[in-house]
């Protein structure tokens, strides 16, 4: 092995080791009534027979209510913004529903959780307010297909944010039973955390070679000869990565590290109204982000990667 690959490997274990330490692992989770239902044998027959098919090679399913219903809306939108803050405030594990935040962060986590776990049921409650319209407008538009079972007395109850910080380190009593094992789970453990830091840079560098890549075209392109229009939100969601790379940073990856700093210089003080009002600056901002962006497009390059057991989980967040 190269001395470069042997550097490369202790600077992923430093980091993984700094991840172990410094934060927790946060698992987010969701009850959620279901708007669909399967057709029986006989309706999926049915439904075939009007195809000329046979009903055994026929998926169907119904919507019990209107899902674009403003009230429904508001439900699904507080699970929306439960899983952006979630993601927001930590970093991918490499099991299928945890997520890695700082302990600084949790009871800044805990406090969000709990107010948007109020406002969940806010939503519900006006949902459920709504529940004998949208029952009553189910039994028209699906005529036969409704089955009054299908619907429960009420939606109270029924949707539900739930979070948990679950332990990722062998437990303790495995030590006296079995040290054996107990070492064989600390370097199984160890190795999910060097995954984590890999998990942690490889999206870092998608979220921003697709921020940059955005803003880049946004700034450079025209549409019929004039400089085409762009968001606010193309600089500010910038600036709110770069905030967020700050704070959960593994820094593992210089390279990474040199051209955020880069990108942070070009777009400092630079103010959206400015970029539409002065040709010139737009183009020096999108040359010197396009250099930035050739540079990321080689760092997505696949890296070595672990080949780690991960048992079966539960579907979740």
């Amino acid at each position: 092995m190269s001395t470069s690959s042997n550097n490369a490997s202790r600077a992923d274990v430093i980091a993984a080791r700094r991840l172990r330490t410094t934060m927790a692992a946060v698992r987010l989770s969701f009850t959620w009534f279901g708007v669909r239902r399967s057709l029986s044998a006989e309706q999926k027959e049915q439904a075939a027979d009007s195809f000329g098919a046979e009903g055994a090679y026929l998926s169907a399913a119904k919507k019990l209510i209107d899902t674009k219903h403003p009230a429904y809306k508001t439900v699904t939108a507080v699970r929306g913004r439960a899983q952006q803050f979630w993601r927001s405030l930590s970093l991918p594990y490499p099991e299928p529903g945890i997520r890695l935040i700082r302990q600084d962060d949790i009871a800044a986590f805990d406090v969000q959780m709990t107010s948007m776990r109020a406002e969940l049921s806010e939503a519900v409650e006006s949902l459920n307010e709504h529940y004998d319209e949208l029952k009553s407008a189910a039994r028209e538009r699906l005529g036969r297909l409704f089955n009054r079972a299908d619907y429960p007395d009420s939606l109270l109850g029924l949707f539900r944010i739930d979070y948990d910080y679950p332990s990722v380190e062998p437990p303790n009593y495995l030590r006296e039973l079995s040290p054996e094992l107990f070492r064989q789970e600390q370097a199984r453990v160890a190795a999910r955390f060097e995954e984590a830091v890999r998990l942690a840079e490889e999206a870092f560098i998608g979220e921003f070679g697709k921020l940059v890549g955005h803003l880049t075209e946004r700034l450079s392109g025209s549409d019929d000869g004039k400089p085409k229009v762009f968001r606010d939100s193309a600089i500010e969601n910038l600036s709110e990565f770069f905030q967020r790379f700050r704070q959960l940073n593994v820094g593992n990856h210089a390279q990474l590290d040199e051209l955020v700093e880069q990108a942070q210089r070009v777009v400092r003080g630079v103010q959206p109204q400015q970029l539409r009002d002065s040709n010139s600056l737009r183009q020096q901002v999108a040359t010197q982000l396009s250099a930035v962006q050739s540079v990321l497009d080689g760092l997505l390059v696949d890296r070595p990667r672990r080949n780690i057991m991960r048992p079966r989980q539960p579907q979740v967040a």
